[in-house]
């Protein structure tokens, strides 16, 4: 890109409807601005006061902000499914899905309410499930968007999906478990738009990742007073600001120059901090083959077929678009 993208280039946002997962930090920025642009925006998290405290602070900064909390549970299956039927009832159409939330080195393993490994079951199998669900209202939209973060952790030359032991049943290791989960929303992102040009879906998908950001993630997964916690606090000037850190995703979501299929983080400093640019895709990302066993098994795992969701638009209020894409 020629010119620092920043929120001024944001186009206007009304009458779009966009969804984002997490209600601090990068969801926070996200909805946001979002909100600021015009944009009807729905913010989802599990816990309810700190939703609703996001609500009132974005209302505060932009009175006229359209912006609700729905409650989710992203490691919990009936959750995801839960919100995505009351969305049904009460929505048309979503433009823009982000899927945002996320987990991040829990000392110790743990589980999803539906046996998942944490990390992996939220980060990554919580949003499969979301936007599986979510298919029908975003085939509705013009134009639709599905943003799904991933991290710089991925370009560890070690990132990988480990098919032997995919809920890190064996061996639990904090950061290699993380980056198992964002390598596998980089990929279920690529994967995503190849599937959406295949059936005509007429989604675009990409991916983003905000770099080193303040966020709070990496207080609350390891601890304050962890290695990673204590970098946070005493290191902070290594970490950009959290609304800095969501312009990629901003970026992802609203610009017209950004590509499905595309990737894009900060532009300075190895991808760590400055204005959106495409990143660089890990050469294990882009192993097709990879990633369309990844997505079976997601399929499995979560009992979410993509194809079987596609066709439930009601032709009534889809009409002849939806003719068109199924066939």
């Amino acid at each position: 890109m020629s010119k620092s993208w920043t929120l001024d280039d944001m186009p206007p946002q009304k009458g779009r409807t966009i969804l984002i997962t997490g209600t601090g930090g990068l969801g926070f920025e996200d909805a946001l601005a979002l909100a600021q642009a015009g944009g009807d925006v729905i913010v989802a998290g599990r816990n309810s006061a700190k939703g609703a405290e996001a609500v009132l602070r974005i209302k505060e900064r932009a009175p006229q902000a359209s912006v609700t909390l729905e409650i989710v549970d992203l490691a919990s299956l009936a959750s995801i499914e839960a919100l995505a039927k009351k969305l049904k009832e009460t929505h048309d159409h979503i433009d823009v899905l982000i899927n945002n939330a996320g987990v991040m080195t829990p000392p110790t393993r743990q589980t999803t309410k539906d046996g998942f490994e944490l990390q992996f079951g939220t980060n990554y199998l919580g949003h499969f499930a979301l936007t599986g669900h979510l298919l029908p209202l975003l085939m509705r939209a013009q134009d639709p968007r599905v943003v799904t973060l991933s991290s710089i952790a991925i370009r560890s030359a070690s990132a990988a999906i480990n098919f032997d032991d995919l809920q890190a049943e064996r061996g639990y290791r904090p950061m290699p478990v993380y980056t198992q989960s964002k390598l596998a929303c980089l990929m279920f992102a690529i994967e995503l738009q190849r599937r959406s040009e295949e059936a005509g879906w007429g989604i675009t998908s990409i991916a983003a990742h905000p770099g080193v950001s303040r966020t709070d993630l990496l207080h609350n997964a390891p601890g304050r007073h962890s290695a990673q916690g204590l970098l946070r606090t005493f290191l902070w000037f290594l970490f950009q600001p959290v609304a800095q850190g969501a312009l990629p995703t901003l970026f992802a979501a609203t610009s017209p120059n950004a590509r499905g299929g595309g990737y894009y983080g900060p532009d300075r400093l190895g991808e760590t901090r400055g204005h959106p640019t495409e990143a660089q895709i890990p050469r294990q990302a882009m192993e097709k083959h990879v990633a369309q066993r990844l997505w079976g098994i997601s399929e499995k795992l979560t009992g979410m077929s993509f194809n079987a969701q596609a066709p439930t638009l009601e032709l009534a209020g889809a009409g002849a678009t939806t003719i068109a894409r199924e066939g």
